[in-house]
C-alpha cells in the first residue's frame, strides 16, 4: 500500500498510474494550466495523470493536473527527470537550474513532508507541509542551498536538503 501511494502521489505522467482525480479531459486541461503562468501553459504539452497527452505543446514544459496528494504542476524536463529518479530511489543530479510551477497550491492536495520525499502521509513525518501557490528551483550545485533555511514557514525554504532532490522552495501567496 506505501508504494501505491508514493507512486500515485507524484507519478504525474512519468509513469503509468491510476489517479483518482481523473476526470473529463477539459477538466484536467484546466486543472493543469491553473499551475502556470499564461506564458508557460499556452504553450505547455498537458498529460494526464496516466502519461496520455492532452495537448500537445511547444515549450519545455509538461503540465499535470491535480492528483491525490499533489497539486497541479508546470515542469521543465529537469523537474521530471528529479521525480522519476525519487520514485524509483536512484541518485539525481541536475546540470541546470530548473522551475516548475504549482501556482494553484496543494489544493485537495494532503501535502508532503519537507525532508522526506518517501513519507506518504502525515503521520510519518513531523515536518509535514501543505503549500500554498509556490515556485519549486532546483538547482545544479548543491553549494547554492548552503545558508538557506529549512523552515516551511519561512517564505524561501529548502525541501528534501539532505536527498538528491533537494530543491527551493518559494512562496508566491497564501495557501488559499
Amino acid at each position: 500500500m506505501k508504494n501505491k501511494l508514493i507512486i500515485s502521489s507524484v507519478c504525474l505522467g512519468i509513469l503509468a498510474c491510476n489517479s483518482a482525480q481523473a476526470g473529463d479531459k477539459e477538466s484536467m486541461i484546466v486543472s493543469a494550466e491553473s499551475a502556470g503562468p499564461a506564458a508557460v501553459t499556452s504553450n505547455a504539452t498537458i498529460k494526464a495523470p496516466d502519461g496520455t497527452v492532452l495537448q500537445e505543446g511547444s515549450n519545455s514544459y509538461t503540465c499535470y493536473p491535480q492528483q491525490e496528494i499533489i497539486g497541479p504542476m508546470c515542469n521543465e524536463a529537469v523537474w521530471d527527470n528529479l521525480i522519476g529518479a525519487m520514485l524509483n530511489k536512484k541518485s539525481f543530479k541536475p546540470n541546470t537550474f530548473s522551475v516548475s510551477y504549482m501556482l494553484a497550491g496543494e489544493g485537495t492536495a494532503i501535502g508532503v513532508s519537507n525532508s522526506d520525499p518517501y513519507a506518504t502521509e502525515p503521520a510519518m513525518s513531523d515536518d509535514w507541509v501543505k503549500e500554498g501557490p509556490h515556485l519549486m528551483i532546483v538547482v545544479p550545485d548543491r553549494a547554492l542551498l548552503e545558508g538557506l533555511s529549512t523552515d516551511p514557514n519561512d517564505p524561501v525554504y529548502v525541501m528534501w536538503k539532505d536527498t538528491p532532490y533537494a530543491h527551493i522552495m518559494v512562496k508566491v501567496a497564501a495557501d488559499k
